[in-house]
């Protein structure tokens, strides 16, 4: 049986920093009407908001004028037009899950998992320290 929680280590997102340029980013499956992309996601405790960007979901078949209402996004994405869309996505091992994405229309941000929903879905464990993180499901009801 696989255990429920998966550790990751903090990938070399800017080489040139070093070690404080080490990020916690996770590899995940997304789904969409039957198609499927795997890329890099960013773990943001910060964000509030899961954030695709505009080139992984035309990659979904995703098409920008159907995708739910358009919303605001915050912070440095706050001039960035996005809209909603629900994927299904699947880290390691662990049972695939809804997610929740604010389709962002810019090739210039990462996939970004945040609060709503990510860390309700999930716990989220980081030991900085020793360069790993851990994720596995929430016991929420």
């Amino acid at each position: 049986m696989t255990s429920p929680i998966q550790e990751f280590p903090f990938v070399a997102a800017d080489a040139a920093l070093g070690e404080v340029g080490r990020l916690p980013y996770l590899p995940l499956t997304l789904t969409l009407k039957g198609r499927s992309v795997s890329v890099m996601a960013l773990v943001d405790s910060g964000s509030t908001v899961n954030v695709l960007p505009y080139e992984v979901g035309l990659d979904l078949g995703a098409v920008w004028e159907v995708q739910g209402a358009e919303v605001r996004l915050s912070g440095n994405l706050a001039n960035v037009p996005a809209r909603v869309l629900t994927a299904d996505g699947i880290i390691g091992d662990l049972s695939p899950f809804d997610l929740g994405l604010r389709g962002a229309r810019s090739r210039n941000v990462p996939v970004i998992l945040g609060q709503m929903n990510f860390f309700l879905e999930f716990d989220v464990c980081f030991f900085r320290s020793r360069g790993v993180f851990e994720v596995k499901p929430s016991l929420r009801v």
